[in-house]
């Protein structure tokens, strides 16, 4: 997973499609959940996923609308097309985002 500084969160909008795992440092689900993104990765390596610590966007939080962490975006064309708060399971995981594969 790549950490996503600020001003790549602004420039979104230029993406085709975009993954980012919103997360806080002392939320035990947001480890898991992080785990589980790690198996997918290891997978799918050609996927990447986006990490950003919650703490430090709170305007994007605003503007997103997030309501809990973790919290799976997932981008299409700079508009959020999924929100992902129920990690649920690796294979769950594993169909929602192995179209973002580029192999």
């Amino acid at each position: 997973m790549i950490e996503i500084t600020k001003e790549q969160l602004d420039a979104i909008s230029d993406e085709e499609q975009t993954i980012i795992f919103l997360y806080t440092p002392f939320c035990g689900t947001c480890k898991l959940a992080k785990s589980m993104l790690e198996i997918v990765e290891k997978i799918i390596p050609s996927i990447n996923i986006y990490t950003k610590d919650l703490n430090y966007i709170p305007e994007f939080a605003e503007k997103w609308k997030i309501e809990n962490v973790p919290c799976l975006l997932i981008f299409e064309k700079g508009q959020i097309a999924e929100k992902i708060y129920a990690f649920h399971s690796i294979d769950y995981l594993y169909q929602k985002l192995k179209s973002f594969s580029t192999i």
